[in-house]
């Protein structure tokens, strides 16, 4: 199956998908070997690993090279962040086709102006809604293959309003997206109501310290949501740690001991040492036997 083919038969499950969000090969491998089917290549996360914050700085290359990465790290699909399309149509329609070629198997697309925000970040813009429908028929008419999956994003309710929000969303779906994205409800009330006013399958935004409130993933299943990506899941912890383990060193002047750490080469059989050391050999001539000395 292709990993759009893939997505989609993950999707047609019973149930609510949880892909947790990656930013680099080793978020995604961790990921796999976790248990999860799929992953969230997060256009934050991705920003950060390149030094900058989630304004938009960073260009549709740049984000199509980073999830082709991803994409070939892990034998799960791969959700990417595809920020407002970077332009018009003509520009979206080079996204879609650049992040198929990437080896992605879906992603979303905003109606934040350019360059955008964080969609948990406040003073966000929004273009009209006739100009983000466009770019959705643009998306969904790029795609070469049928199963890539397009998801259309707003992120009127800060800026318009939940009723907006919601016509944008029903909109975008008539409009051929496969799954509506409404960014940063306020209340569990407002992400209750999005897959009760939404006519289509719709995708829950989970982050850290957002504008939306902490749910339970089974709570957000029982909603009716299909899809819940955790952008922020793992950039943070992977900040968390760091934070702590350069702080030890400063203060102590002492690297972390050895003892009770898996040894060099365990850490690299999470990246598939063994599977590239069996390639050493595997292709080279046979040693041919030494044939015995005739009798005198």
């Amino acid at each position: 199956m292709t990993p759009p083919a893939k997505l989609r038969a993950l999707l047609a499950a019973q149930g609510m998908l949880r892909a947790p969000g990656v930013y680099d090969g080793i978020t995604a491998k961790l990921s796999e070997q976790a248990g999860f089917s799929a992953v969230y290549m997060t256009g934050a996360g991705t920003s950060a690993s390149l030094g900058y914050p989630d304004f938009g700085l960073l260009t549709m290359s740049e984000m199509a090279e980073n999830g082709g990465v991803i994409a070939r790290s892990v034998t799960m699909p791969v959700i990417a962040d595809a920020d407002t399309g970077y332009g018009n149509e003509l520009n979206v329609t080079r996204t879609v086709q650049s992040y198929e070629r990437a080896g992605i198997a879906g992603l979303h697309i905003e109606d934040q102006v350019f360059p955008k925000r964080c969609g948990h970040l406040d003073d966000k813009e929004v273009v009209p809604r006739e100009e983000f429908v466009a770019k959705i028929r643009a998306a969904v008419a790029a795609r070469r293959d049928p199963d890539f999956l397009v998801i259309a994003r707003t992120d009127a309710r800060a800026v318009i309003g939940m009723e907006e929000a919601i016509a944008r969303a029903n909109l975008a779906l008539e409009a051929g997206a496969d799954m509506a994205f409404v960014e940063a409800a306020r209340t569990i009330e407002e992400v209750a109501a999005i897959p009760r006013l939404v006519r289509g399958p719709c995708l829950l935004n989970v982050v850290r310290g957002g504008k939306t409130p902490d749910l339970p993933l089974g709570q957000a299943e029982a909603m009716g949501y299909k899809l819940a990506i955790l952008p922020s899941l793992l950039l943070s912890a992977v900040v968390q740690a760091c934070d702590e383990a350069l702080r030890v060193v400063r203060d102590t002047d002492a690297p972390p001991s050895s003892a009770g750490a898996p040894p060099v080469r365990e850490r690299f059989r999470r990246w598939g040492a063994d599977e590239w050391d069996a390639l050493r050999t595997r292709f080279r001539d046979p040693v041919p036997a030494t044939e015995p000395a005739p009798a005198k």
